[in-house]
């Protein structure tokens, strides 16, 4: 189920809201050095094409041109035929250079020259103007007392005219005034609003910053430590010895010659004798898909494996539960102190479901049984051939350094018969 995982690089939600946060920390970690190793290797690729390019570039070659007589041809200019000597060449770039300097000043003066000219003819033509207009009102004018009368009684209409022009102005500039002074007084009100209402957002920004700083605080505690327990697991692992692989741990078992036994309804933990009848081949789906395919799956792969008895014997052991959900589980374990356990079938993986009671609640461990052995769903890198090997394991050792948990009290049934009895029918 891992290696499908990082395989796929994906996770059914299902099956990722089976797992507590430990899990999915731990899992997320395995996922993501499994996208190192695929980077490393792509950029190992790329520098031995790159590599393989470099030695191809080397093999380029340069041919030189020959002349007539078979040596290579070399021209260097001024010394050929028909060429301009050096000293040529550059008297005329600069004698260019100078014309063209030459030219844009000669542009420049001329457009101050015609200014000049324009100006004064403008002049001119304006005095000539005011001349004819004096000689024709001394001609229309025969009293110069009248025309003296007649300038003051102009100039009294213009005086008035500008008093009036003046008063005016002067009323539409204060109005403007007015209006002006009303609209900086609303920007100002508004710019102070503005200032108040962002000094609140910025103080609700920085409280956003400071929950969104802790809560990245804590999930990278959580992840170092999630690594942490997987080293830890690892270790424990290695030192324990109890890392084995189960590909030919059951091969040649034969369980057709002993006597069958019934299921007892009195009792939780009956012995049990398993037969196998013959039947058509088995082909395990991708993931369960009803109850009566886990059924199949438990009589097909697991019994022979001895899933859920007691070692060397054909009691069930009383931890074991058939296919109950998670809150069934809680029920049973409800009334139980801290380190009562059961191990259940579970309806998401090929696999099983160890519920756990704890001081202030519960916690699910998925137990992957798709391979050929037991372990822990993104939790405990340990390898176990049996899943009571994987039990009695944990009742010694902790399943994680966080939470502790050891393996105390099993649960056992309540029901009659078993809630495991279609299993074994």
């Amino acid at each position: 189920m891992l290696q499908q995982i990082l395989h796929d690089m994906y996770i059914d939600p299902e099956l990722l809201a089976e797992l507590n946060e430990e899990q999915k920390h731990i899992l997320f970690y395995k996922m993501r050095e499994e996208q190192l190793r695929r980077w490393r290797e792509r950029e190992e690729k790329e520098q031995r094409e790159e590599a393989a390019l470099k030695r191809t570039a080397r093999f380029k070659r340069v041919q030189w041109l020959h002349g007539s007589d078979g040596e290579i041809w070399v021209w260097i200019m001024g010394d050929s035929p028909g060429d301009k000597p050096y000293e040529q060449i550059s008297e005329e770039l600069m004698a260019e250079r100078a014309r063209q300097q030459a030219q844009t000043e000669a542009e420049e003066l001329w457009k101050q020259k015609e200014a000049e000219i324009t100006k004064k003819f403008r002049d001119a033509m304006a005095k000539e103007k005011a001349k004819i207009v004096a000689e024709k009102w001394k001609i229309e004018t025969e009293d110069r007392k009248a025309a003296k009368l007649m300038e003051e009684k102009i100039q009294e209409e213009l005086k008035k005219r500008e008093e009036e022009e003046r008063q005016r102005g002067e009323e539409q500039i204060r109005q403007q005034e007015e209006l002006r002074a009303k609209e900086l007084y609303l920007s100002l009100k508004q710019a102070q609003q503005h200032s108040q209402h962002n000094e609140h957002e910025d103080q609700e920004w920085k409280e956003q910053l400071r929950r969104s700083k802790a809560a990245d605080e804590e999930r990278s505690h959580k992840a170092r430590r999630a690594r942490d327990e997987y080293r830890r697991q690892s270790l424990r692992a290695i030192q324990k010895g109890k890392v084995a692989g189960l590909s030919n741990l059951f091969k040649g078992t034969s369980l057709n010659n002993e006597p069958e036994i019934k299921l007892n309804s009195n009792s939780p933990s009956p012995l049990m004798t398993l037969t196998t009848p013959a039947r058509k081949a088995w082909e395990r789906p991708s993931r369960p898909i009803s109850r009566e395919i886990l059924i199949r799956w438990f009589k097909e792969e697991q019994l022979p494996r001895r899933a859920g008895f007691e070692r060397n014997t054909h009691a069930v052991a009383p931890w074991f539960h058939g296919i109950i959900s998670r809150q069934e589980a809680e029920e049973l374990l409800m009334n139980k102190s801290e380190g009562a356990f059961l191990v259940r079938v579970s309806e998401k993986i090929w696999g099983y479901a160890l519920s756990y009671r704890q001081q202030s609640g519960f916690k699910h461990f998925l137990v992957d049984a798709s391979g050929d052995f037991y372990s822990f769903l993104g939790v405990d890198p340990n390898r176990h051939a049996t899943l009571t090997d994987l039990i009695d394991f944990h009742k010694e050792e902790i399943i994680t350094s966080s939470g502790g948990e050891l393996l105390l009290e099993p649960c056992g049934q309540r029901k009659n018969p078993p809630d495991y009895s279609s299993l074994f029918e």
